[in-house]
């Protein structure tokens, strides 16, 4: 069992599963339906606009967060589903099982450690929060240069740039202590700038600004989106917030076919 809040925000939270297991199937035409905040309560496969075939997904990604399934367990499990349904999917079948893999592990573990880490006991004993960048064969250079970044648990820089960052980032936000902060001679740092670039949706022709070093979708705080309550819950309220084009199916809605 771990000793500190600083050791369990590391390890596999039971919260990943909560976070994950109340999120509403949503089936979609492309990764741009669901945007940003809205995977906090939806979940979705690029291009799988069917139900079922969502469903199928979700329980292979479960199964990948629970820790009961290797991403070679899961490869296979991807190949069956994809033969079942006859799913035409674009990419290599290893390369779109590993990135259906990565991120929603990723990202329900980034969501757990948040839920961790904002207890009233874990910020009363880690009020601060630094931004760790992992060794990976090809490292961001924003995400290298964030390295260390040491600010207060509350500093809103958090808001976008709560690790993962990006497809396959390897990044996280660990917890810090003030006798951390004396023993090792930190301190705060200068929030880093907030970068902001046009980027085109590819879908719609739509400019929206991204912050320089995040990929687009992902300049958001998966556990705070989660927590905060205010984002829709149901397949119509998704419709009605923009979160998907009014052409995309209901989830709720009776399926034909």
């Amino acid at each position: 069992m771990a000793d500190s809040v600083a050791e369990a925000a590391r390890l596999p939270p039971s919260e990943a599963l909560a976070f994950f297991r109340q999120k509403l199937n949503v089936p979609t035409t492309h990764w741009t339906n669901l945007w940003q905040a809205a995977h906090a309560r939806g979940f979705m496969v690029a291009g799988a606009a069917d139900l079922a075939l969502v469903k199928d997904f979700r329980i292979a990604v479960d199964k990948a967060i629970a820790g009961k399934v290797t991403i070679q367990e899961f490869r296979k499990e991807f190949d069956a589903i994809v033969a079942r349904h006859g799913w035409a999917h674009n990419g290599s079948p290893g390369w779109r099982s590993d990135l259906i893999f990565n991120v929603n592990v990723s990202m329900a573990n980034a969501a757990g450690r948040y839920a961790r880490m904002t207890t009233p006991e874990a910020l009363e004993m880690y009020p601060y929060w630094m931004y760790r960048h992992n060794a990976c064969p090809h490292p961001r250079p924003l995400h290298l240069a964030w390295d260390g970044t040491l600010l207060p648990a509350n500093d809103p820089w958090f808001d976008t740039h709560f690790a993962p960052n990006g497809w396959r980032c390897h990044c996280e936000i660990v917890p810090v202590s003030r006798w951390m902060m004396r023993k090792r001679g930190w301190s705060v740092s200068e929030r880093p700038a907030l970068d902001l670039r046009p980027w085109r949706n590819p879908r719609t022709g739509q400019v929206i600004e991204v912050p320089a070093g995040i990929d687009p979708g992902f300049a958001y705080n998966p556990g705070k989106a989660w927590l905060s309550g205010r984002h829709p819950t149901s397949g119509r309220q998704f419709a009605q917030a923009g979160f998907l084009p009014r052409q995309m199916p209901d989830p709720h809605s009776p399926r034909r076919g």
